[in-house]
């Protein structure tokens, strides 16, 4: 079920997604005896090789769907963990305070989109990745945050550093 979930959400999303980075998971931890996962995977951000992120997000079950009802969505906990994983080279980024999307993900067939943004704290000299869940009705104030520092590494910009 959660394969065939799994791709139908990813086939509605495809659109919307364009320019954003894919994911792959990595990992799949159960948590109880009806099958509820905590998945994980690895995001690439598209305009910063050399950096990894890795994002969990829970995945409910068939059997927990039928128990307790809302069939279509999962929670919005959610986590998020950004390392160096080679070389940084860093592309075409947002400079701005809002930052840009790097990663999106559907967690219910309409409502609720798991996103990664990318904010560049120039003062700091730092890429920020805040994983966090986007809802059409309400938002959420669940939020995970992961930082990767460039001071003393040997960054390349490709359109020269800010």
């Amino acid at each position: 079920m959660s394969a065939l979930r799994n791709l139908f959400l990813g086939s509605l999303f495809l659109a919307a997604s364009a320019g954003a980075s894919s994911a792959e998971v990595v990992g799949k931890v159960g948590v109880d005896w009806i099958g509820n996962d905590i998945i994980v995977e690895a995001v690439s951000d598209p305009e910063v090789k050399g950096v990894t992120c890795h994002v969990t997000y829970f995945d409910r079950s068939l059997i927990d769907r039928f128990k307790n009802g809302n069939w279509f969505e999962d929670p919005s906990n959610n986590s998020i963990a950004c390392r160096q994983t080679g070389p940084i080279e860093i592309g075409n980024i947002d400079m701005s305070k809002d930052g840009s999307e790097v990663f999106r993900q559907g967690m219910s067939l309409i409502w609720k989109t798991l996103a990664v943004n990318r904010i560049y704290d120039k003062a700091n000299n730092t890429l920020i990745y805040l994983a966090h869940s986007r809802q059409v009705t309400d938002g959420s104030a669940k939020m995970s945050i992961s930082t990767i520092p460039l001071y003393g590494q040997d960054v390349v910009w490709k359109n020269g550093k800010p």
